[in-house]
């Protein structure tokens, strides 16, 4: 459903992204990571025709985006980072003004398209509320209507639980779970816990280029010379993190929360380093007793930080 190939944005002399490409089939959800300024945002206003690419092209169904644009758009929901909305409409006036300008691909009247919208994103009893009247985690919610309205096939999200308080973070990450099996979603966020709980694949762009693109447990494997270390030992945290950090081959050591008398930390080693022994070592040369020295599977973040650290290498 999405397929973008070597896409370039230039903004003067500054170069945002460079030779990005990407699918996301129907079906399929995909996580678009990255740190601040790496590319995410430019490269979901492309998709979306927000503005045209240096370089490149996107297809959207069998739409090309840059030679058709209307119809590619008519298959595209898109909730942006920071969703402008008219604070004078009402919730209701507001889904049937998108789909006036979007239109629907089975016909559907703007009426019922945004009954629809407020029947799954529960906000049947808001629909006759301004939206400048509402909490920013209601006008979140409001923006995913917007973005669903009309039945797209193709969803981008930028930061679709951004704003919203636990409870409505649950309900978000739930609509877009319910909707995901007929469309193609590409979502950006800074919470790992939406990109692990909702993806089926995960993209790391970084400084404007795509470093790895595979399932998370794939990426996993990439960790697996500096698999994390679990070490328990009685111990005060904190100096247990700073021992332990100085351990040569020792890239990384965070502190987990105390296990009772006994502290837990979990260190990252550097490529080629099995820091097992020495890290035992040192524990015991502080004469602290040691319970726990494991290897246990990356999360999520350790393996986005190892990409991001390593720039796709290895």
């Amino acid at each position: 459903m999405i397929a973008a190939r070597e896409l370039t944005k230039r903004f003067g002399g500054r170069t945002a992204i460079s030779a990005v490409s990407l699918d996301v089939a129907a079906g399929e959800t995909v996580g678009f990571l990255g740190p601040n300024g790496a590319g995410k945002t430019t490269t979901l206003r492309i998709l979306a025709g927000i503005f045209p690419p240096t370089a490149g092209s996107v297809r959207i169904g069998d739409a090309d985006l840059g030679r058709e644009p209307l119809r590619a758009r008519a298959s595209i929901g898109y909730l942006p980072e920071r969703p402008a909305l008219y604070g004078e409409m009402t919730v209701t006036a507001l889904l049937r003004f998108v789909v006036a300008l979007r239109g629907t691909r089975d016909g559907t009247t703007p009426e019922r398209a945004a009954a629809a919208a407020l029947e799954r994103t529960r906000l049947g009893e808001l629909a006759n509320r301004r939206i400048h009247t509402l909490s920013k985690g209601m006008r979140q919610r409001v923006a995913l209507a917007a973005a669903i309205v009309g039945d797209p096939p193709v969803l981008l999200l930028d930061e679709p639980t951004a704003g919203l308080d636990p409870t409505e973070r649950t309900a978000a990450r739930s609509l877009i779970r319910d909707l995901a099996p007929r469309r193609a979603v590409l979502l950006s966020s800074h919470l790992l816990e939406d990109v692990s709980t909702l993806c089926d694949r995960v993209i790391v762009l970084h400084r404007g280029r795509v470093i790895a693109s595979d399932r998370p447990e794939k990426l996993a494997t990439r960790l697996v010379a500096r698999s994390p270390i679990d070490v328990v030992a009685h111990a005060p945290s904190v100096e247990l993190a700073t021992v332990l950090a100085r351990v040569p081959g020792v890239r990384r050591v965070t502190a987990a929360d105390d296990e009772g008398p006994a502290a837990r930390c979990r260190v990252i080693a550097m490529p080629g380093h099995d820091v097992r022994p020495a890290v035992a070592a040192a524990v015991v040369e502080h004469g602290w007793p040691l319970l726990t020295l494991a290897r246990a599977e990356p999360s999520l973040e350790e393996i986005f930080l190892d990409l991001v650290e390593r720039g796709g290498e290895g």
